[in-house]
């Protein structure tokens, strides 16, 4: 999504680099590119570790690597988004998002695409546009959004397990929406939503920014 601001801190370099060492033997051994999906709440954290997830991968192996935004695939451009859910606030939800279009395009990748085109949100022009995007020598593609647990052509799925109210002074910083009750609202519902996604995760991202392998995967 063009027109983002990311406020990158320490501790989003912490979690990038405990998942960097988990998940570095499986990216290796992989003889495809590697799909690893990061959710989580809004303000969680999600863009911020993905893109030093990204930088780490570049600039210690030299390996290149695709961010992915959910928020591309919004299925209105986010104000009109925003008006829709005060019209309406049982707008809320993963029907927002066109995960089914997410996730095809990503099958298309693991099946050896080299040139896909996807939506993208010009966000202070609250439009969506179309990008070409070519993965050729990609070894990862990092896709982050609130709802990527639901994903299936994923090879790792990461959950950032903080709520909405831990991450309010994130969000106050990053300033993409009003803060105000309305928002609280939405952000309850999501949570609502979100949380149940967290038994389909593999690596689990703690609070304090530690990251370990869940129970489902560790059975």
């Amino acid at each position: 999504m063009k027109g983002d601001r990311l406020v990158i801190r320490e501790e989003h370099r912490k979690a990038a680099g405990c998942i960097l060492s988990l998940l570095l033997p499986l990216i290796i051994k992989s003889q495809k590119a590697f799909i690893v999906a990061i959710a989580g709440e809004s303000g969680s954290g999600k863009s911020e570790i993905a893109a030093v997830f990204s930088e780490e991968l570049s600039k210690r192996y030299g390996m290149k690597s695709v961010i992915i935004q959910q928020d591309d695939y919004f299925v209105y451009p986010p104000k009109t988004n925003a008006q829709m859910r005060r019209n309406n606030i049982d707008h809320v939800g993963p029907s927002e998002v066109r995960i089914e279009l997410l996730d095809k395009n990503l099958k298309a990748m693991l099946e050896g695409k080299l040139v896909i085109n996807k939506p993208l949100v010009i966000f202070d022009e609250d439009r969506i546009t179309e990008e070409t995007v070519n993965f050729t020598a990609v070894r990862v593609i990092i896709v982050e959004g609130t709802y990527t647990m639901l994903l299936k052509n994923v090879h790792e799925h990461i959950f950032i397990d903080r709520t909405y109210i831990d991450s309010k002074e994130a969000r106050k910083q990053r300033a993409r929406e009003e803060q105000d009750d309305f928002l609280e609202q939405v952000l309850e519902i999501e949570h609502g939503i979100i949380s149940t996604h967290k038994p389909f995760a593999d690596i689990i991202i703690t609070n304090d920014y530690d990251a370990h392998w869940s129970k489902k995967k560790s059975e």
